[in-house]
């Protein structure tokens, strides 16, 4: 057995109260080294340099990281964010930031470690406040209570990130994330088959 998801759990929640906690997400809407994002265009990418992820590269999610809350945005720029574990009540909100286009918006989010390709190692956390983002968190959410449920000796969803898109009437294609569940393994990690990296080419996004 490897490490390789070894996600510092100290104090985790029964299994049972994880599994209501995530289903609790169909109410409602840990922390990574950097932020993930799916971009206006469908691609994922990381970091201050919005690096574009390898797409044969396989995302670890830490079944304890679910938290939800609220994030205020202003002119690109976050004035205020306020997220608790899924485990806690929904933190109490005040007066929005100076400067918030829409005042607190619901956001929920997790934390996702990769496995495999030119982006092993890298710990990501990814947060959304879309409505076809936070349909897709869960949706995740529910297979990972299910999982939790069924065999809490394998908690951890080994998934590839993707996305798909709808026609909308006034803001043309609107791209969704897709996360595809590869195989479920421990949190000490079962062997991942390892790909060698590849030259991809792959452009820092804007």
């Amino acid at each position: 057995m490897s490490n390789i998801v070894k996600f510092g759990n100290a104090n985790l929640p029964t299994a049972t109260s994880l599994a209501a906690s995530l289903r609790s997400l169909d109410v409602d809407a840990g922390v990574g080294s950097v932020i993930l994002k799916m971009d206006k265009t469908g691609h994922w990418v990381y970091g201050a340099d919005q690096t574009e992820i390898d797409k044969e590269g396989r995302w670890a999610v830490n079944p304890f990281s679910f938290v939800h809350g609220f994030i205020a945005w202003g002119e690109g720029e976050v004035l205020g964010e306020k997220m608790v574990s899924i485990t806690e009540p929904l933190p109490e909100l005040d007066v929005p930031p100076p400067g918030a286009k829409r005042g607190w918006e619901p956001q929920i989010g997790m934390s996702v470690k990769c496995l495999s390709g030119e982006d092993k190692g890298v710990e990501a956390r990814y947060t959304v406040t879309s409505v076809g983002g936070k349909r897709a968190m869960h949706q995740l959410a529910m297979k990972v209570a299910d999982q939790v449920e069924q065999n809490q000796d394998a908690p951890v969803a080994v998934m590839k990130l993707g996305s798909e898109y709808y026609q909308h009437k006034s803001y043309g294609r609107v791209y969704t994330p897709v996360f595809d569940i590869i195989e479920w393994i421990s949190l000490d990690g079962e062997p991942v088959e390892e790909t060698a990296p590849a030259d991809t080419g792959r452009r820092r996004r804007g």
